[in-house]
């Protein structure tokens, strides 16, 4: 392939890019590893919580991805108990533990963002577990017993009514089959009386039956219409008081479910009541959780109260039945939150439930024991957090961020901390006065717009430059997913365009290239700068005064990510593996031999003198020698993000499991010449 580019005044005849170097490096088989460990920063989404009957200190948590989570010292922490399945998007909504033996657990699942789900059943305790064939690929948004026959189990579907009357062992459909009015089961609750009077709320109103399911009603009368009903629970002392959750608000009957009632107290903006739950101790108290706060009634639903502020989402609620002032809750973003006088206060407890989306880490050059997380989707329960002392516990630094997702953490020479947010770019400040709260700075001031690109620039194969313009942007607003703070020139990736800052962040200037707010990853060495799009790269020898286009390699249909080793070497992951170029882009070598493609991260270690690479698609990390082109690997056990080195150790920023910490980084060598 010719590319024949006319770049900053010169041309570049004949520039050929091929494919200059093939490691031929045997694949060898991995001996056992020491397991990695999850370590936090502590919280993220936590769907459903159940308690081992008559044991209010033993307790289950269902998450996101496929994990539950099990306490015995009434939720104060938590440890991961199991996996269920390969899949790492099963939502755990519905957790039964069985009355009548503790060692048997039901979870049902459903897929997040694609159908399927199922039915999981353990016998001992969570150690081990089966899928039920019957309800394989079943979406499960609800799971009930029945209280006065405890073989007798039910399950809500997107498909309808499922029962069981032999423990879980076979399911039957009890709803008609393809009934274009009883299926998308959100809620199920069974009369605490009678095993085949049950009612089931779906995406639109409530039914009931009393025979079991051959017959079915739908009792909508003081309901909005098309109401979702999120949850359903039947007073125990009154089975004919009924309690419904809906889009549309909290309703009440007293007479089986034939009329509701909306109660009031409820604001329109929490009416998506996701849950119901009665105190076992007093019946007149019900808890709410909604997408806007808890909130509780003390008088039988006459009025409510809330109870937290608006911005808890509450999935699911636990009332101690020993204890009553014992609340917990499973929310998102920030796990579980516990109470101790009946909901008036609550405060995090998440000790071993980590189920954070980490997008930055940071390794703090001057102390290894020092680590920086940065998440996203976490709002006010994120930001960045810290920990001194290697991930064993982490602080939150989110002073200044304001609930800014995190997408790139960097450190100057100077050992300046400085993120790339959702909006704009912070440092952490170093200035307070002892005692003071960590705090996050703005550093988002644009100045003029650069003026020494060349407007006569043509159209190279890949990305056009742009002409002059000098329109300035007063203050930086935008994303910005990519920085490099390392030397003289900071250089970031933002939705305005590449930025390059003189003075240590207290300006920016906006880099001449054209559609520059595409670029994902950028790499500084000295003045020389490099940005990369996902189809292309532009190169500045100048600190970013002026850019050209830079050739990538010809079998490369993707990048990911950049990153340049104290000798000047350009290393790049893309949708291919690992390439690297010594001469600025004219020739470029590819590691074909690696054991995996599609690798989304890649960074250069100076303490390992490693370039490190992962790919969100497995759960292996390698490390390249760069002079010897050898590698070695490690097998996470979790979906990665980022890996970077800590002292002697590896950590991976997992993509659903927070941070991760491995074994020793020595390793085992695996790949050589």
């Amino acid at each position: 392939m010719r590319v024949c580019l006319k770049l900053s005044g010169q041309r570049l005849h004949l520039l050929r890019v091929v494919l200059f170097c093939f490691i031929a490096i045997p694949f060898e088989r991995l001996p056992a590893q020491a397991p990695w460990t999850p370590v936090g920063p502590a919280g993220g989404d936590a769907r459903a919580l159940a308690a081992v009957s008559a044991q209010p200190n033993h307790l289950y948590l269902g998450s996101l991805d496929s994990w539950i989570y099990e306490s015995l010292d009434y939720g104060a922490s938590w440890h991961r108990l199991a996996k269920l399945d390969l899949a790492d998007n099963l939502v755990l909504d519905s957790i039964v533990v069985d009355s009548a033996n503790a060692a048997t657990i039901y979870v049902g699942a459903w897929k997040l963002g694609q159908p399927g789900g199922g039915l999981w059943i353990s016998h001992d305790g969570g150690k081990h577990w089966d899928a039920v064939d019957a309800l394989r690929g079943q979406s499960i948004r609800a799971l009930a017993q029945a209280p006065s026959n405890l073989r007798v189990l039910f399950a809500g579907t997107l498909e309808g009514v499922f029962r069981s009357n032999d423990a879980g062992l076979s399911w039957t459909l009890i709803s008609p089959a393809g009934s274009r009015e009883i299926h998308e089961v959100e809620s199920l609750a069974v009369d605490p009386n009678d095993p085949d009077t049950l009612y089931a709320g779906t995406w639109h109103l409530p039914w009931k039956t009393t025979d079991g399911g051959r017959s079915w009603k739908n009792i909508k009368q003081g309901l909005i219409e098309d109401s979702d009903v999120f949850s359903i629970i039947v007073d125990p002392a009154d089975t004919h008081t009924i309690f419904l959750s809906a889009c549309s608000g909290i309703y009440k009957s007293v007479n089986g479910g034939e009329r509701f009632h909306r109660i009031a107290g409820i604001p329109s903006t929490a009416r998506r009541a996701r849950v119901l739950m009665q105190d076992p101790r007093n019946r007149q108290i019900v808890y709410a959780g909604t997408t806007e706060g808890l909130y509780k009634t003390v008088d039988g639903g006459k009025t409510f109260t809330g109870m937290t502020g608006p911005n808890v989402i509450v999935n699911d609620v636990f009332v101690d039945p020993a204890d009553s002032n014992h609340v917990l809750l499973a929310t998102d973003r920030g796990g579980v939150l516990a109470s101790r006088d009946a909901g008036k206060s609550f405060a995090a407890s998440n000790q071993g439930f980590s189920e954070r989306t980490v997008d930055a880490l940071l390794v703090d050059r001057g102390n290894s024991a020092r680590v920086f997380a940065g998440v996203v989707n976490d709002k006010t329960y994120g930001g960045v957090f810290v920990s001194t002392n290697g991930g064993a516990d982490w602080s939150q630094i989110d002073e200044g961020l304001d609930g800014r997702d995190v997408y790139a953490l960097a450190q100057g020479p100077d050992g300046t901390v400085v993120a790339g947010t959702s909006r704009g770019i912070f440092a952490l400040a170093d200035n307070l006065a002892p005692g003071d709260p960590p705090q996050w700075v703005p550093k988002n001031t644009i100045g003029k717009a650069a003026d020494k690109a060349d407007p006569e620039t043509p159209v190279g194969n890949r990305i056009k430059l742009a002409k002059k313009t000098n329109a300035p942007t007063p203050e930086l607003k935008g994303l910005v997913n990519a920085i490099d703070v390392s030397g003289d020139t900071w250089l970031a990736s933002s939705s305005i365009g590449l930025l390059t800052s003189n003075d240590h962040g207290a300006s920016w200037q906006v880099g001449m290239v054209e559609n520059s707010a595409d670029y994902i990853s950028v790499a500084a060495y000295g003045a020389t700068l490099v940005g990369a799009r996902s189809d292309g790269l532009v190169l500045s020898n100048d600190a970013g005064s002026t850019w050209k286009l830079m050739a990538v390699p010809m079998t490369l249909t993707r990048i990911h990510r950049i990153a340049f080793s104290p000798d000047g070497t350009l290393w790049l992951a893309g949708r291919e593996g690992v390439y690297f170029t010594q001469d600025q882009g004219k020739r470029w070598m590819w590691l074909e031999r690696m054991p995996f493609r599609d690798v989304d991260d890649l960074y250069y270690d100076a303490g390992l003198g490693n370039v490190l690479v992962s790919s969100r698609a497995t759960d292996w990390i390698y490390a390249i020698d760069p002079k010897a082109l050898t590698w070695k690997w490690w097998r996470t056990g979790y979906r990665n993000g980022l890996v970077r080195a800590a002292g002697g150790r590896l950590v991976v920023a997992s993509l659903d499991n927070g941070v991760l910490v491995g074994p020793n980084a020595g390793g085992v060598e695996t790949g050589h010449k």
